[in-house]
């Protein structure tokens, strides 16, 4: 079980002692750390304690302490979307994720309408300033409209649409709080849509796209350097064989695999993908180019039932069931609704990879890819004091 240790408390001299601190390559047992202020002053291993350290002592009972997880991919939790447009919702989401162990997160977009994109841009901006008494905010997510319509998944048909100049330079006014921004390449207009992200210093990823590999290639030239949750939603070799045409082509499944420029993500709740394909994401890419994410709804610490995949006008409806989310016809999955000390504890019993490597996956990757790698991620001196306990 995982306990949410504050970023800070009233800028007060703490010191953790009594466990194991999780550090991105290796333990240390009967470990410390000392924070001043909100920062990490020092660590290293009991024996090496300053001597009268004055402050207040947090016993970490015998437990890990790692570093607060960084979550690249979440909609929503405790009842509630980003997409619901509104600044409670965004705190009741954000203080849903802290209580799993996420202390930063990138709100992420569903497919909606011109003006719901504009709010939760606005909301995004603010909230990313002001604070939620809950996870941080690194900023958006841009994920829908721009999808393929065949490769939607559980977002809405509707509204989806491919990038036009006109539309994308009102979303881009928020640059500055947009980290991510998804697009299918296959899209006309996605290669301008990626350009114009990257001058204005917004990373681009595919996603939702049943491309094949030749604009999985020509995506990459783009400036496309991060796929969506590996394995869902998108083309692969077998799917792109409706075509007949020869020889194969392989899709979106073995361009991830392939280039080394592209990092990309899992949904490691233990219902979207089996065990072998976990162990081969992490056999190709390695803990440094794959993060683990929730792709949480709104269905998060909330009773199996019917709940509504983005905003509540507009949205899709979905099922929450034995611990995922489901399409109303059971016929395919619809996100998470686990969070992400779930996701760490699930791939590290699944695929008995060492915890700093799995904790990795959930913290310094993330941030990297997010490109805070330099603030948060990992137990260094200098760094936020930011983290969580697991027992």
């Amino acid at each position: 079980m995982l306990f949410l240790l504050r970023e800070h408390i009233e800028f007060m001299d703490l010191y953790f002692t009594e466990g194991t601190v999780v550090l991105p390559d290796r333990l240390i047992p009967d470990g410390f750390v000392q924070v001043v202020g909100d920062a990490i002053q020092a660590v290293g291993d009991l024996s090496t304690l300053p001597k009268n350290l004055q402050g207040s002592r947090i016993d970490l009972q015998g437990g890990y302490l790692v570093p607060g997880y960084v979550d690249l991919h979440v909609h929503g939790g405790a009842g509630a979307d980003f997409m619901d447009g509104t600044e409670e919702a965004f705190r009741t989401v954000c203080q849903a994720h802290l209580r799993h162990g996420t202390t930063s997160l990138l709100p992420t977009t569903t497919v909606a309408h011109h003006d719901q994109h504009l709010r939760f841009l606005e909301l995004c901006r603010h909230l990313c300033r002001e604070g939620t008494q809950g996870a941080s905010i690194l900023g958006a997510h841009f994920y829908g409209p721009y999808f393929a319509p065949d490769a939607r998944g559980c977002h809405p048909l509707e509204p989806i649409r491919p990038p036009q100049p006109e539309e994308y330079e009102q979303y881009l006014a928020f640059a500055d709080s947009i980290v991510t921004a998804t697009v299918a390449p296959e899209l006309p207009g996605a290669e301008a849509f990626t350009r114009a992200c990257r001058v204005r210093g917004v990373r681009c990823n595919a996603g939702h796209t049943y491309a094949t590999f030749d604009q999985m290639r020509a995506a990459v030239d783009w400036g496309v350097r991060h796929v969506d949750h590996l394995f869902c939603a998108m083309s692969d070799r077998a799917r792109l064989r409706q075509s007949q045409t020869y020889p194969m082509r392989g899709g979106v499944v073995e361009a991830t695999l392939f280039f080394d420029e592209l990092t990309t993500e899992v949904i490691a709740d233990g219902k979207h993908l089996e065990r072998e394909l976990l162990m081969l994401a992490y056999k190709i890419k390695g803990p440094d180019r794959l993060a683990l994410v929730t792709d949480c709804n709104r269905a998060l610490d909330m009773p199996d039932g019917e709940y509504v995949f983005g905003p509540q006008q507009g949205g899709e409806r979905i099922y929450r069931r034995n611990g995922v989310g489901v399409m109303l016809d059971g016929q395919a999955l619809a996100s998470g609704v686990m969070g992400m000390d779930h996701g760490v504890q699930t791939f590290h019993r699944l695929t008995g990879i060492d915890l700093p490597l799995v904790v990795r996956m959930a913290t310094l990757t993330p941030a990297r890819i997010a490109g805070h790698d330099a603030d948060i991620g990992s137990i260094v001196p200098g760094k936020k004091s930011q983290f969580a306990r697991a027992r």
